[in-house]
């Protein structure tokens, strides 16, 4: 199927220039003015990737970008901030906000594409690859973690940061490298964001000491020690 995009900008030319580009390039497109149009929108269907103006009418942008975050059938949804903020500031509350990208008013339509099949190909399932390791067990079809058969709650940051720990134990990682892999190598972020979500992970799996498997490597980074290792493919 096709993949569906959607762009929230009040601005008919954006739209057209949006919907002209992204339909000659194979994607299906639709436009909304703001935030509450969007989400009626998606109402009906989920598209695979948003578009979102961040100075909308009404609810901002950077609002919408955290309301979708918030519900588990949109918070692993792609999502692109469009916005002529530059600053490096918003550049990172955008992302904190759970932007996967950011690009800056006026784009280059080619650049924009590019970001796009970027983000599309890093939420891509890894191949209905079910990662299972010391009572510890990573579904990324349905997006479930549970260790020892009990359910863990992660934002979708902390997902796809264990996920990827989990994918290469036992190898230390830099932050940098964290940032670039996880975040995207487009992310424009402080290297202890890495810390944070770090934390946030440990303490969703603190319970039964599933976070003491992720250690910090002094001046180094940060690695996932193996319990029982296993790749196994999900029914």
């Amino acid at each position: 199927m096709p993949v569906q995009i959607l762009a929230v900008d009040p601005d008919p030319a954006v739209q057209q220039l949006l919907r002209l580009n992204f339909v000659s390039a194979g994607y299906l497109v639709e436009c909304c003015p703001d935030a509450e149009s969007a989400l009626v929108r998606m109402a009906r269907g989920l598209p695979n990737l948003v578009l979102i103006e961040w100075e909308l009418p009404g609810q901002s942008g950077e609002t919408l970008v955290r309301r979708l975050r918030a519900h588990a059938s949109t918070r692993d949804m792609g999502v692109i901030m469009l916005t002529e903020r530059g600053a490096e500031a918003d550049k990172v509350l955008a992302l904190e906000s759970g932007a996967d990208d950011y690009v800056t008013k006026p784009f280059s339509t080619r650049e924009l594409l590019a970001r796009t099949q970027s983000v599309l190909r890093r939420l891509a399932p890894a191949g209905a690859a079910a990662l299972r390791d010391g009572g510890l067990h990573l579904d990324p079809d349905t997006l479930q973690v549970s260790a020892g058969g009990r359910p863990i709650l992660l934002g979708p940051i902390e997902f796809r940061l264990l996920a990827f720990l989990m994918r290469h134990p036992e190898r230390v990682h830099s932050r940098p490298q964290l940032l670039d892999r996880v975040w995207g190598r487009h992310a424009v972020l402080d290297e202890r964001t890495v810390d944070t979500h770090v934390g946030r992970l440990r303490q969703a799996l603190g319970p039964d000491g599933q976070g003491e498997r992720i250690q910090t490597v002094r001046g180094a980074g940060y690695r996932f020690t193996a319990g029982l290792p296993a790749l196994v493919r999900a029914a």
